[in-house]
């Protein structure tokens, strides 16, 4: 594989987890505000469902920089 292929790739990857922190934070919001879980929304779910999906989308990416780096 050629170098641009790989950078690529990488790329594409670090795009994905971020837009997959993205959308959890939006289902964490929908959740937490809305009826979706339970009548009234279900705050607690939906709070830590964003907390997580903030951490995956500032700590993932540093993660795999960090392992392609060491390659």
């Amino acid at each position: 594989m050629t170098d641009e292929a790989t950078y690529k790739r990488r790329l594409h990857l670090l795009t994905a987890v971020r837009l997959a922190g993205i959308a959890l934070i939006g289902l964490g919001a929908a959740i937490a505000f809305s009826d979706l879980v339970r009548e009234g929304g279900f705050r607690q779910l939906g709070a830590l469902l964003i907390i997580l999906g903030a951490i995956e989308s500032a700590v993932a990416p540093l993660l795999l920089r960090q392992a392609w780096q060491r390659r």
